[in-house]
């Protein structure tokens, strides 16, 4: 296989020399100095992130570590939420910084940020290469802290860091380190917590769940230029801002798993937990097959309370004293997972206590369990908007499919079709429900007719008014 990175490294060389060279007619004060230019690369680097050089074989890369910080972490209730892992798997937490937002070959992740667990405390280290050449090495160093039967922890890493560095081992003609499982927190974020906040990003996430602001931290777009320009002899001190940026992402990636685990890990904190999060919970057990789980969340759900104002851990806590909040500067701007700019909201947008008791109603269907289901369509036959049309389509598909009683389910059709032309004078014309109804009419109308003969009989029906949907379980 072709060196790439050598030659890579080669052709930067000579870039460097011809910046660096005055040229006639130019002043010589726009070089680099000496100096720096002939201080290695790698002690230049180690000496301004508070790290260490270390060699090998493969070549150079600075290691920085990070003092333990206690970050309990109960294993047993992170795995009885859905795609928890196993209580006895190491957790890996992994974060990069890249010269790019491509997984192609030309960007290359010139620093992993890796975290794990001894006993309470969490231990963090940096990889840093100090040069393409020293990537070798880089992911060599890589490779002996991932354990077989570990699983990865990361913020977008299914979509962005993984691919990359697994890239880059191919480049190198390697295969990645294997890992027993891959937790990815940003889709976990997205379906429990993104109701209620803004976007789905790891800042966001850190201000409204974790109650933590970054200040003075570097802007994401910053980061590819600061590494390039060291690159290019410039100075290292620029980077130590990145170095930082990147320990706390990695640190938050372990508290968004302890908040997750006592949040909603412990089902005796459910009832203090906001609706839409048991709501999003719920989803994710369904989506396992866990519908007993998920009902129980639902349940709690409806019972619950939504606030009124801010949570209890968002941003109205007082961030904790570390480097990031020392003092009040601009923002840091976007990185890997801030490509999704736009608010995304879910399918249904904003969760509601009348669509929470659709969901149960759908998954208690689906349960089999058809009478509670019912029941829970009949809540809401009197809710204004599409919720009661709804309703009446789910409850004339009760009396019809299940109860086998033709003239009951007529008799909610009609009632759907008078909340429907309420609807339409009110201006919020519901199109789709109506033809949907209409259709469910006409064909009940032509089962009466075929089973109880004259279709003056089936009028009679129609004009029953007796009320059959309290009866019905």
């Amino acid at each position: 296989m072709i060196d790439q990175s050598g030659s890579l490294s080669r052709r930067l060389a000579r870039y460097r020399t011809a910046v660096h060279r005055p040229t006639d007619g130019m002043s010589a004060e726009i070089s680099v100095s000496p100096l720096v230019s002939r201080a290695p690369l790698a002690e230049r680097l180690a000496a301004a992130v508070g790290g260490a050089v270390r060699v090998s074989a493969a070549g150079s890369m600075v290691w920085c570590e990070s003092p333990p910080r206690p970050i309990p972490l109960d294993r047993n209730r992170l795995a009885a939420l859905p795609g928890g892992p196993p209580p006895g798997a190491p957790l890996v937490c992994l974060d990069t910084e890249t010269t790019g937002l491509a997984t192609a070959a030309g960007t290359v992740a010139f620093l992993v940020g890796l975290g794990w667990w001894n006993g309470d405390d969490f231990r963090q280290a940096q990889l840093l290469v100090p040069d393409h050449a020293d990537e070798a090495a880089m992911l060599a160093t890589l490779a002996g802290l991932i354990p077989p039967d570990a699983w990865l922890v990361t913020y977008n890493g299914r979509g962005f860091d993984w691919p990359l560095l697994v890239a880059r081992y191919r480049m190198h003609g390697s295969a990645a380190p294997a890992h027993a499982g891959h937790l990815d927190l940003l889709p976990v974020v997205r379906r429990l917590f993104r109701h209620r906040m803004a976007d789905a990003r790891l800042r966001t996430a850190e201000e409204h769940l974790l109650g933590i602001r970054r200040h003075g931290d570097v802007e994401g777009w910053e980061i590819p230029s600061r590494y390039l320009g060291f690159l290019l002899g410039g100075p290292a001190e620029p980077l130590a801002d990145v170095v930082r940026h990147n320990d706390q992402d990695v640190r938050s990636l372990a508290r968004l798993l302890g908040h997750l685990e006592r949040g909603l890990g412990d089902r005796r904190t459910w009832a203090r937990s906001h609706p839409g999060d048991l709501a999003g919970l719920a989803r994710a057990f369904a989506r396992q097959g866990r519908l007993t789980d998920a009902l129980e969340c639902l349940d709690v759900a409806v019972e619950t309370s939504f606030p009124t104002g801010p949570p209890a851990d968002g941003p109205g806590r007082t961030p904790e004293p570390d480097w990031w909040s020392a003092q009040a500067r601009p923002s840091f701007g976007a990185r890997t997972e801030d490509r999704e700019r736009a608010p995304r909201p879910g399918p249904a947008g904003k969760w509601t206590r009348d669509r929470i008791v659709i969901e149960r109603a759908r998954l208690q269907r689906r349960a089999g369990d058809r009478q509670a289901a019912a029941r829970s369509w009949v809540s809401l036959t009197d809710r204004p908007g599409r919720t009661g049309i709804v309703a009446a389509i789910e409850l004339a598909k009760f009396h019809e499919h299940h109860l086998r009683d033709l003239p009951g389910a007529l008799q909610v059709v009609a009632a759907g079709l008078g909340q429907a032309e309420r609807r339409r004078r009110l201006g919020h014309a519901e199109a789709d429900l109506e033809r949907d109804l209409h259709r469910r009419g006409n064909r009940i109308r032509q089962r009466l007719a075929r089973s109880v003969g004259p279709k003056a009989r089936v009028e009679a029906v129609v004009t029953d008014q007796d009320s059959r949907s309290a009866s019905m379980v």
